[in-house]
């Protein structure tokens, strides 16, 4: 199966080589598109170096960084048949893609979720409020939706035709849950998988301040209201 790399980046430039450095040398992985979110630092030549294909992604947002990289695909000739999305700070292990992809492989699922709450986390590497936001949000789509997720981690594949059904719209913290989601609406095939996870390079733009972690939990809980408002 072809399969492409997307990895949303603001002012990584410290951790992202790492990170495509990292990515499985076996053939596995077609491209690596690095979405360069108006970073005011050299996120975008140092992927590049690394050998990966950089495309621009000047609004803010997480979300904003993501539909610019599938915009992207969508303009390669042949499509992708699976899309792995990952974080652009090291917090993640890159040669894990294998077990995140691998059920899809199997024909088991359409969309895996690489789960850090299944897998082991370095201490330190989840802040407590991450800790408290993912319980909260999982618990809340599981009461509303009737979906188990442990997770709403960044480390993710999905079919590509899964996820063009899935029209994604969210322009940052939003992002991955709706994803899961709209998945659950769609009766896509749903797994998780244990993945591991350690401290990131650098602050985070979320859970390393006040303004970000206030931010990302009220689009969470807002995302997960407005999508079950939606389905009545």
């Amino acid at each position: 199966m072809l399969i492409d790399v997307i990895i949303p980046a603001l002012n990584e430039e410290k951790s992202i080589g790492l990170v495509i450095n990292d990515l499985p040398k076996n053939g596995l992985i077609r491209d690596c598109i690095v979405c360069n979110n108006n970073s005011t630092d050299h996120t975008g030549e140092v992927a590049k170096i690394a050998g990966a294909t950089v495309v621009d992604a000047p609004l803010p947002g997480y979300g904003n960084a993501c539909l610019k990289g599938i915009a992207h695909l969508r303009q390669k000739a042949v499509p992708p048949e699976i899309v792995v999305f990952m974080d652009a700070d090291f917090s993640d292990f890159p040669e894990q893609i294998t077990e995140v992809i691998a059920p899809i492989l199997r024909g088991e699922a359409e969309l895996v979720i690489g789960s850090r709450a299944l897998g082991k986390a370095e201490k330190g590497a989840l802040m407590p409020q991450q800790i408290f936001g993912n319980w909260l949000a999982t618990r809340l789509i599981k009461l509303i939706y009737g979906y188990s997720y442990s997770d709403l981690g960044p480390f993710r594949s999905i079919k590509w035709k899964a996820l063009e059904r899935l029209n994604m719209q969210d322009k940052n913290y939003g992002w991955t849950v709706e994803m899961q989601i709209k998945a659950v609406q769609k009766g896509l095939r749903i797994t998780e998988v244990p993945v591991n996870y350690r401290v990131r390079i650098g602050q985070s733009k979320v859970a390393g301040t006040l303004k970000g972690t206030l931010g990302a939990g009220y689009k969470i809980l807002l995302t997960i209201a407005k999508y079950a408002l939606l389905k009545k």
